[in-house]
């Protein structure tokens, strides 16, 4: 996949439109990896999800509890949230301990990755985000033979997150994946979006995004990555077993227990237009199918 300084990136009006998007990368798609273009899936591409959902809908249209349980709420109260100084700790299973400040995190090469976040609630956005694959980060450490799992630590701040002031969840946010989930290219390391730093509301100053499972396992502002021998008690399973699973992996078979999975809208559309189709793993069966060989995903949901 080719490497973009910020100055390649293209510039968000071309963005707006799909096939000025595709002609202004100029680049070449002999250097990009197409499975992480959700549009070069046709069966994504028939469904209508080829536009790319507006930097306004991004970054207004949030899900983030931390900040309150509107989806106007994060922009609204995340605004003055501090984000320097920070760091990342990675410990556990590890042979050493390591905290690194998060200059040196955003240091390592970011590269545009147009991937789609589909949420538990039923709708979708197709984003340009910035990031790198979780794995080089996980790299920094010697990983012990004995890890299993990888938890992802939210900040703890109920002074600048006011969601966090109730008992919604069972605070810091906690979320994770197996090892072999968390290694895979397409596990990203959010540094932005649109050619932009990540806004506050988006998870500022780093988060992870898993393209293939609902948006809810993508953790946001992250303090802490710790290997572990056993499955983590993420924050929505803990919540609520029966409605939210460890994999949470996208399935149209699968159905909330108050909702079907079997659509979704798209946000940026008319809200006349029809729902579209929810497609296996969000899309990207191609890519990840193969980390779920012999598992009944109705069971493991």
């Amino acid at each position: 996949m080719k490497k973009f300084k910020h100055s390649e990136i293209t510039p968000e009006k071309v963005y707006k439109n799909r096939r000025k998007f595709l002609k202004n990368l100029g680049y070449g798609f002999s250097s990009l990896s197409l499975s992480l273009l959700p549009f070069s899936n046709h069966s994504i591409a028939n469904n209508n999800i080829s536009n790319l959902t507006s930097f306004k809908d991004v970054t207004t249209y949030n899900n983030y509890y931390e900040f309150g349980t509107s989806k106007s709420d994060p922009y609204r109260r995340s605004q003055n949230f501090i984000t320097r100084p920070w760091s990342i700790k990675i410990e556990g299973e590890v042979e050493k301990t390591i905290e690194l400040p998060i200059e040196e995190v955003l240091a390592i090469p970011s590269e545009e990755r147009v991937l789609k976040l589909r949420c538990v609630e039923g709708w979708s956005m197709i984003i340009p985000w910035l990031g790198f694959s979780m794995s080089k980060l996980l790299n920094k450490v010697k990983i012990k033979s004995s890890a299993k799992f990888v938890e992802f630590e939210s900040v703890y701040n109920p002074e600048e997150m006011v969601g966090q002031r109730y008992p919604i969840l069972n605070w810091p946010y906690i979320e994770g994946l197996r090892i072999d989930e968390a290694m895979h290219p397409l596990t990203t390391v959010v540094t932005g979006l649109y050619g932009k730093p990540l806004p506050n509301q988006n998870g500022a100053p780093l988060r992870i995004f898993i393209p293939w499972k609902y948006g809810f396992k993508s953790a946001k502002a992250i303090v802490k990555i710790k290997l572990v021998k056993n499955m983590p008690n993420t924050a929505w399973k803990n919540a609520s077993p029966r409605e939210y699973g460890f994999y949470s992996n996208v399935n149209p078979e699968v159905d909330h227990p108050r909702w079907s999975q079997a659509t979704e809208r798209v946000i940026g559309e008319s809200i006349l237009a029809p729902r579209v189709k929810t497609l296996m793993f969000n899309g990207y069966g191609d890519e990840v199918a193969n980390l779920y060989s012999g598992m009944d995903l109705k069971k493991y949901f």
